[in-house]
């Protein structure tokens, strides 16, 4: 039996508005990836349509990506590397000099 366990996708919420998706192999490893001082740093200073996408008091949320969540994420990172291929990907609109 492989040792390997395939990639999920995951969703960052933001008071309830789902914002990024990146891939995990487990839960408890996207919680810490949404606890990353970085990834929270990038969220509050990311802009969509001037509006910040969240601030210390959003409420962020793992879960698992929807559907479209998972194609969105698929479409964004086909041509990318295997490793980039982890990289997140904003749900929404960001501001050009912001993402």
């Amino acid at each position: 039996m492989s040792e390997t366990l395939s990639l999920s996708i995951f969703t960052i919420e933001a008071d309830r508005k789902p914002v990024l998706a990146f891939a995990a192999k487990k839960h408890h490893e996207a919680e810490a990836f949404c606890a990353d001082e970085r990834v929270l740093t990038k969220l509050r200073s990311a802009r969509s349509s001037g509006v910040p996408l969240c601030d210390d008091y959003s409420i962020l949320r793992v879960r698992l990506a929807t559907s479209d969540e998972r194609a969105r994420y698929h479409d964004r990172t086909k041509n990318r590397p295997f490793m980039e291929n982890r990289a997140a990907v904003f749900l929404v609109d960001v501001d050009v000099n912001e993402a």
